[in-house]
């Protein structure tokens, strides 16, 4: 885990207001150098929720035309579980095409980043970086940062839901010892094989306790199963 990840998730723990995740969102900005960042959940306990950066203007413009009909982000990320590159969206519909151009105008970035965040009981948020960037630099950021934006994702997530009382079950209560030392050892950076010789097993053996603990949590990869289980407090790093 990165240095500043952590930084930044020591302060996310110490923080419990609304108040207080406002300030964290602007704070990431700075970390990972970038102008905007979004944490927007849909349906928590009933009501919308989010902590951003985007200029309040378009906020409400966005809101006043329920562009969320016509956002392909918005609108994809109902669909998939999976991290989103805007430029890999279909923006040719024209009402989606004004809707770019009109945030542009509006200062946001011509390229973002957005992870889609559900849980059990129907909570849907999303969490998004934008910037003003080429493709290439874009690419490049990406790269370098999607582990640590998965990881933000649903620390702030779990920290909002605590923030505003909202009981979530536990994705990983139901994880065996072996499952939760082979995600603990992943977390701390270890390779497989690595893992393989601490706990005295075979890599296929180690390969099925990281594929079993993917499927109780409900994870997409490795990655965020480390994530989920970091987050809801299976594991400690």
């Amino acid at each position: 885990m990165s240095t500043r990840l952590e930084s930044f998730i020591e302060e996310l723990k110490s923080t419990g207001t609304r108040e207080g995740l406002q300030h964290l969102v602007e704070n990431l900005r700075g970390i990972y150098d970038v102008e905007h960042v979004v944490y927007h959940a849909v349906n928590l306990a009933g009501s919308p929720y989010a902590a951003l950066t985007y200029p309040h203007e378009w906020v409400d413009h966005y809101q006043e035309h329920e562009l969320a009909r016509t956002d392909p982000v918005v609108q994809t990320a109902w669909r998939r579980f999976h991290p989103m590159d805007w430029k890999q969206l279909d923006w040719s519909a024209p009402a989606a095409r004004r809707l770019f151009r009109d945030a542009t105008d509006a200062g946001l970035g011509n390229q973002g980043y957005s992870l889609p965040i559900r849980g059990p009981d129907g909570q849907f948020a999303l969490f998004t970086v934008n910037q003003h960037s080429s493709d290439d630099l874009w690419q490049k950021f990406v790269a370098g940062a999607a582990r640590d934006l998965l990881l933000i994702s649903h620390y702030f997530h779990q920290r909002v839901l605590e923030v505003e009382n909202v009981a979530e079950k536990a994705p990983g209560k139901d994880l065996s010892p072996r499952e939760r030392d082979a995600l603990r050892y992943l977390a701390s950076g270890l390779g497989r094989g690595q893992i393989a010789d601490r706990l005295k097993i075979s890599e296929h053996t180690l390969r099925v306790y990281i594929d079993s603990a993917r499927f109780k949590l409900g994870a997409l990869n490795t990655t965020h199963a480390v994530a989920l289980a970091i987050s809801s407090g299976a594991i400690f790093t």
